[in-house]
């Protein structure tokens, strides 16, 4: 049964961006498709990087994170990243690294790259248990204890602050202080906040790379469930509708990106299969926001599940 014709006439057929390809993204998620298959629009240093469990996914990612900004301390210069909250469990563990190797962090730069808001772009209050903030303060930067990265150079992503973030990049980089980007990949391809909906609003794909950040940004529904379901416990009715961001404009300045898909949930069920593999296999587009993900140098770290076959199976 074809997708394009069963969802004619159905609530589905204004739901997807009007962007997407649905045939081209099925195309991506063939079971045939092989992730060691390099594409012709990937960085030639950009790598997929399988993992067998949770466990090793969450090792790898923090020690990746641990890795760099012990490198940088060794040689003497700064360095900034781009964080995001979720994937969370490769905090503990660039934590544990850095705690053993006895790394002082207070050459590391950070700039959250998303947080809740209201359609003035007002957050929730920092220790508030679903605000960002709180949760890097939990997950990485208190349990650094003395060796954590100083307040003055931790920056969220507040209506007042966000804004600042540009101006603040540029100088760091214009020192020649490393960026680094951490990310996840969302059920609809986003990245931070960046929703596929957005594209429409711009003439060429250089006027959409130039876009920095958006305060108050509306929020796909499919991106709204998907946090209900991964951290809100299921419950629709505690997920914002809408976020303050960072765009493309900022994140696709990373000199080296650190990604991590870890969406799937046991007894074969997984919602992340689908959005790695258009982000590996599309070719870049406004209308897919990771798909320019493979265009920078790089590591993405992947649950093995999320390889597939992809095919129908009740669980």
């Amino acid at each position: 049964m074809d997708f394009n014709s069963t969802v004619k006439g159905s609530l589905l057929e204004n739901f997807f961006p009007k962007g997407w390809d649905m045939e081209r993204i099925d195309r991506c998620c063939s079971p045939e498709n092989k992730v060691e298959e390099r594409q012709e629009f990937w960085n030639k240093d950009f790598t997929p990087v399988r993992c067998e469990s949770l466990e090793a996914f969450d090792t790898y990612m923090g020690h990746e994170i641990a890795i760099e900004i012990k490198k940088a301390k060794d040689e003497g210069r700064k360095i900034a990243f781009i964080l995001p909250v979720g994937p969370m469990g490769m905090y503990r563990w660039a934590v544990y690294f850095l705690k053993a190797w006895g790394v002082s962090c207070e050459h590391v730069y950070t700039f959250n790259m998303d947080e809740w808001s209201d359609a003035e772009g007002n957050t929730l209050p920092a220790n508030d248990p679903a605000a960002f903030q709180n949760a890097m303060c939990q997950a990485f930067f208190d349990p650094l204890g003395e060796l954590t990265i100083p307040a003055t150079q931790r920056n969220f992503a507040t209506k007042e602050n966000l804004p600042t973030y540009p101006e603040k990049i540029a100088a760091l980089k214009k020192e020649g202080v490393k960026l680094v980007l951490v990310y996840g990949i969302g059920r609809v391809c986003h990245i931070a906040f960046w929703e596929p909906h957005f594209a429409e609003e711009f003439e060429s794909v250089e006027e959409w790379k130039q876009q920095c950040y958006r305060i108050g940004a509306k929020l796909h529904p499919l991106t709204i469930e998907q946090n209900a379901i991964t951290s809100f416990k299921s419950r629709t009715t505690l997920v914002p509708c809408r976020a303050n961001t960072i765009g493309p404009g900022l994140f696709l300045q990373a000199d080296y990106a650190v990604g991590g898909c870890d969406g799937a949930f046991g007894r074969g069920m997984q919602w992340q299969g689908m959005s790695f593999w258009t982000t590996l296999r599309y070719g870049p587009t406004p209308w897919i926001t990771s798909t320019f993900i493979p265009t920078l140098p790089g590591k993405l770290f992947y649950l093995k599940e999320l390889e597939g076959p992809l095919v129908a199976e009740c669980n």
